[in-house]
């Protein structure tokens, strides 16, 4: 079965780290899916000025952490700084972190995850002016392109999106891997009780 990546986003999200995340989750077969607190599309930000819009598949408050396997989280100043003013998305935030699924944010969008307290003693990275409010959450900051601490994948800027999403695909890959492997393990211990039973 697909995996499906959740999108969190409103206006102001910076384009190329939504769009190019995106499309390089769908060129590997996995399903996308953006939400917003907006309905209908919102609109990006393109370095220096308002850019192209994006359609919102699902209402935020329609979305439940159990039926997506991993979680976006684009940056741009605008777009966290205002969904980090919402309560669901953190409420989100925290139960995809409690259910050890991916979560993946660059530049700005750490802030969430220091909205959403789970980033104490951990080590992230992002856009340098948030670098401090990372630290006073507890991390410990680094300045590499991708920085994976257990769940957790954080990227600094746009120039990073290459490797930040190809970090996101392999978690999703070895997540499923391990689904694989617990599969055949339930299915060798159902073949010997069989026997057993025989």
């Amino acid at each position: 079965m697909a995996k499906r990546v959740l999108i969190l986003a409103t206006d102001g999200f910076e384009q190329s780290e939504l769009l190019e995340p995106k499309k390089a989750l769908e060129a590997a077969g996995i399903e996308t899916v953006v939400a917003s607190p907006k309905t209908g599309s919102i609109k990006g930000w393109n370095h220096t000025d308002w850019g192209e819009s994006v359609k919102v598949d699902m209402r935020l408050d329609a979305v439940e952490a159990d039926d997506f396997d991993a979680l976006l989280l684009p940056g741009g100043q605008m777009n966290p700084d205002a969904l980090r003013l919402e309560s669901r998305v953190i409420e989100l935030v925290e139960e995809f972190d409690d259910m050890d699924k991916p979560i993946a944010a660059i530049c700005h969008g750490p802030w969430l995850l220091v909205e959403a307290d789970i980033i104490d003693g951990r080590t992230v990275t992002g856009w340098p002016s948030i670098r401090t409010d990372l630290e006073n959450a507890g991390a410990d900051v680094v300045d590499q392109a991708v920085a994976i601490d257990g769940n957790l994948i954080t990227s600094r800027k746009p120039d990073d999106i290459p490797m930040f999403a190809q970090a996101l695909i392999d978690a999703l890959e070895e997540d499923e891997e391990e689904e694989d492997e617990k599969g055949w393990e339930e299915e060798e211990e159902g073949l010997l009780e069989d026997e057993d039973e025989d």
